[in-house]
């Protein structure tokens, strides 16, 4: 994966119109500062706003990806076959459109990716699937996807565990996405992260290199996003009951990975380099802002946290970050909108 090549114009020109950061859903910081959730990560704040809300009668919630849309609204997915178009500066419902499969049967729908014409690339986790949608929700094309990572039999992967994460490299000729849980025969704390190239913007995408990535012991990959100069953010989540979510964001450069497309069992060893990562924020350790939880968590500023995008540019070089939870339609979990900003280290 070419993930050093610059920014493509269209791309550009999107982070270029950055996004201000939303001041009339989102609460804002305490004192008029950023609060550290580390050394690179400051929490600017966050909105309850959608919860257990609906719009047009769509239920808004279940949200497990965001994207920035063309015009700057965000797209926002919902694992129930909606996909909510979202105001950028109220954070609020402009928008819904229904998702199926060919035969009309609903979707999983957990990855999203909107490419330059404002078609959108969604995954259900069901097969798993990547299928290419008009803005009407009429389906386009479908991309190819390895045997191995077909939910068993047909494949070895296991049912819920596929493609959680989908994102677009700067150029617009890679996607990547990344499977939640191991493959059947892998290292339990390997998972594997599949993209796919296209020669040129309106050609066919075709399968390409495939990575391991070793998530922390009891997590899973629940987003991801490129970064402008290619790089991945990566939302590692878990859970355990009665003490809640564990939500850390990494950065990952998958540039000197070793291409494991034809590995049948990966482990970790000789031969094999995994996608390097470093953590950016465990979280848990951002201060709460006030926020308030309707189950036991280490810090009630945490839920089921699934989505991430990038937004634009903050001052300084800082990259703005907007995350959603997945309150799974669940009284006790919160759909939460969150504002970040990131400073990345060079790479």
């Amino acid at each position: 994966m070419r993930v050093a090549s610059p920014l493509a114009a269209g791309v550009a020109g999107l982070l270029a119109a950055t996004l201000s950061a939303p001041t009339t859903a989102v609460a804002a910081s305490r004192g008029g500062t950023t609060h550290a959730c580390s050394a690179s990560v400051d929490i600017d704040g966050f909105s309850d706003a959608l919860d257990k809300t609906t719009f047009d009668g769509v239920y808004v919630g279940n949200l497990s990806a965001l994207a920035v849309d063309r015009g700057g609204r965000i797209a926002a997915l919902s694992d129930r076959s909606s996909l909510f178009s979202l105001d950028a500066r109220t954070l609020r419902p402009v928008g819904v459109v229904n998702l199926a499969d060919e035969n009309g049967a609903a979707l999983d729908s957990e990855g999203l990716a909107v490419d330059r014409d404002g078609t959108r690339l969604i995954t259900s986790e069901t097969e798993p699937s990547i299928r290419r949608y008009s803005r009407t929700g009429k389906i386009l094309d479908r991309l190819p996807v390895p045997d191995a990572l077909r939910v068993a039999p047909a494949g070895r992967a296991s049912g819920n565990l596929t493609f959680e994460g989908l994102t677009m490299e700067p150029g617009g000729r890679t996607l990547v996405a990344s499977m939640e849980g191991a493959l059947s025969g892998d290292d339990a704390d390997l998972v594997r992260v599949q993209t796919w190239r296209r020669a040129g913007y309106g050609r066919d995408f075709r399968l390409s290199a495939q990575y391991g990535y070793r998530v922390d012991s009891g997590l899973g990959i629940s987003d991801i996003t490129a970064t402008p100069d290619g790089r991945l953010l990566v939302l590692e989540r878990g859970f355990t009951s009665g003490v809640g979510n564990t939500i850390r964001l990494y950065l990952a450069d998958p540039r000197h990975a070793t291409d494991v497309s034809r590995t049948e069992n990966l482990t970790a060893g000789p031969g094999v380099r995994l996608i390097g990562k470093s953590l950016l924020a465990d979280l848990g350790d951002c201060p709460s802002l006030g926020a308030t939880a309707r189950q036991p968590q280490p810090n009630p500023l945490l839920d089921n946290v699934e989505g991430i995008t990038i937004t634009g540019r903050a001052p300084g070089g800082r990259l703005r970050l907007l995350l959603v939870s997945d309150d799974n339609q669940n009284p006790a979990q919160i759909t939460r909108l969150y504002s970040l900003t990131v400073r990345l280290p060079r790479s």
